[in-house]
């Protein structure tokens, strides 16, 4: 029912029995109410209620405080962003990690998104491109207000061997100066290009703090990023806004990190890696939402822009703060020689570097960290 709800409906699955109606009903105005009504039953009647019915509850409890949250924290953003009309914005990388959650979250705000994909497009809302051919639908970025670029072969989705190192370096190369250069020739360019860099540029900078005005770093990941940024600036050099956001570790509870951490850890044999003294600066993947939509709405952001949460820890307190939440023990430390056999190079630049690094642009901006 338009603008006031719908139904979900189990057809299949592990219920005897489900349906969650969704309603949003006006509270004056300026706000509403979200309502979510499930009637359930479980498997076996009384017998499967008795066995699981309170445990059932009590994750539904958790579950729909979180989204009520979210729900609550993702429309003041957007009423905080305070853009004038919705916007157009395309988006590369849109099934990842950071982008499958993006497209929702600006949707949610009645902006009109976008997605490039590397196949022939089957939805309206899907655009053409494929960087390795240097093939792109550029007729249909005319017009667009913003593009976020976020696409790139995943740095930590196996050992880097020669052939893989290629790819994520070719993959970020190529994918960005075709967007660059495209968007430079569009006689209706976006006036905003986010194109995500990392905070690998600054290398293993141990208890050094980093901002945004920090050199350049060593090895293979400063390169690649070096490599990435460099190459959005046909862009820039046209007149578009360039915004550079430099992501720290992610951490979500539906992949990234958390999803590769937690089941060592609910089977007890969790533990800070190496040292556990090297600093790690993350986000939360709410935050990084947010600070895409402020990179959006905030003419004063360009360039580099340190996308972390203000309050870096050591990789001993992450590891200490996960064991508590997950209510196991966090005391058997990964060695580092163990961790080099087991990744190759990946070990000591993405988990054994230490970066310690400062959101000063976004603090500059009054950004507003949900998570910091």
């Amino acid at each position: 029912e338009d603008g006031v709800g719908f139904v979900d409906e189990q057809k299949d699955g592990p219920f005897q029995s489900w349906q969650h109606e969704h309603r949003f009903l006006s509270d004056g105005p300026q706000r509403s109410v979200l309502e979510d009504r499930i009637t359930y039953e479980l498997p076996l009647g009384g017998v499967g209620q008795l066995m699981a019915g309170r445990q059932l509850e009590r994750r539904m409890d958790d579950l729909f405080r979180f989204r009520h949250k979210r729900t609550q924290v993702d429309l003041a953003r957007h009423a905080a962003a305070g853009l004038e009309r919705p916007q157009r914005i395309a988006i590369s990388g849109a099934s990842g990690l950071v982008g499958s959650q993006l497209v929702p979250f600006l949707r949610a705000g009645g902006h009109d998104v976008a997605r490039l994909v590397r196949r022939q497009p089957s939805a309206a809302d899907e655009i053409f491109w494929d960087p390795s051919a240097d093939q792109i639908d550029a007729t249909s970025l005319e017009g667009m207000d913003a593009v976020i670029h976020l696409a790139g072969v995943s740095i930590a989705g196996g050992r880097w061997t020669a052939a893989r190192k290629a790819a994520i370096l070719s993959s970020r190369q190529q994918g960005t100066s075709l967007m660059a250069e495209t968007l430079a020739r569009l006689q209706r360019p976006p006036r905003t290009l986010i194109s995500a860099s990392g905070i690998g540029y600054y290398g293993d900078a141990g208890s050094t703090p980093l901002t945004e005005e920090s050199p350049l770093g060593d090895g293979f990941l400063a390169g690649v990023c070096r490599v990435w940024e460099e190459a959005t600036a046909p862009a820039a050099a046209s007149g578009i806004r360039v915004v550079l956001p430099r992501f720290g570790v992610v951490l979500a509870g539906s992949g990234g990190l958390l999803t590769r951490l937690a089941p060592p850890f609910q089977f007890g044999l969790g533990g800070p890696l190496g040292s556990g003294e090297q600093f790690m600066s993350w986000i939360a993947l709410d935050d990084l939402l947010g600070v895409l939509l402020q990179a959006i709405a905030d003419d004063r952001l360009a360039g580099p822009v340190n996308a972390v949460a203000p309050q870096a820890v050591s990789n001993h307190a992450f590891a200490e703060t996960l064991g508590r939440v997950l209510h196991r023990p966090a005391v058997l430390r990964a060695p580092a020689p163990a961790l080099r056999l087991i990744a190759g190079e990946l070990a000591d630049e993405l988990i054994l570097a230490s970066q310690l690094a400062r959101p000063v642009r976004l603090e500059d901006v009054s950004f507003s960290f949900e998570f910091p």
